[in-house]
């Protein structure tokens, strides 16, 4: 299901089973810290502090001894026509009430990371819960909206995507030019009820 072409936006019903999310839950659940942030030139841990402020861990498909995170990452495969091997290890994050993850980009700009090895081309979002109010990802740019208004990147604004147990989301952050989408910029608004999981793969141009 097409949800935006800008950015390049895609909708997975009932991509993975309740099962399926209740074990990834279950497995990262013992592995959670608290979340951090790759860093820009001058910034740390201190000047970025309130950005994020989910708890997760990283985990390969390998470390899950259920064996869903594989069913879940040969899926993907399919769905993006993207090899397994160009995936990050999945991180899965769990948000509660009143955390969130302000708007970024996912995709590493050069000119403020330094150099880059390879690049994220897209982004696979898999809710592994519902969430009674909140949560949503958003994309404050779609269709090159609101990006002329002084944007806060706190602001929970654009297209919204509620989560929902075992939906997908996969959208890219690339430019089929290989520049970084601009509309590509999400976030996460903050949980108001509830308690948000969610699995993220990160893809790249290469193999990882």
């Amino acid at each position: 299901q097409i949800l935006s072409w800008q950015p390049r936006a895609l909708y997975f019903p009932q991509f993975a089973t309740a099962e399926q999310c209740e074990n990834v839950v279950k497995t990262a659940k013992a592995w959670l810290r608290p979340s951090t942030l790759a860093l820009r030139k001058g910034e740390s841990e201190e000047t970025t502090k309130g950005i994020r402020t989910s708890s997760g861990t990283f985990l390969s498909a390998e470390e899950d001894p259920t064996g869903a995170l594989a069913e879940i990452e040969t899926k993907i495969a399919k769905a993006t026509m993207m090899p397994r091997s160009h995936g990050e290890p999945f991180n899965v994050l769990r948000y509660e009430i009143g955390q969130k993850y302000a708007s970024h980009y996912d995709a590493f700009d050069p000119a403020q990371y330094g150099p880059q090895k390879s690049q994220r081309v897209a982004s696979f979002l898999l809710y592994l819960t519902d969430v009674e109010e909140g949560g949503e990802t958003m994309f404050p740019y779609e269709n090159g909206d609101n990006m002329n208004i002084g944007y806060d990147y706190e602001q929970c604004i654009g297209l919204k995507v509620k989560p929902r147990k075992g939906d997908g989301l996969l959208f890219y952050s690339l430019m089929v030019n290989g520049t970084i989408d601009p509309t590509s910029l999400h976030g996460s608004c903050p949980v108001i009820k509830g308690e948000k999981w969610v699995a993220t793969k990160w893809i790249r141009d290469k193999t990882v």
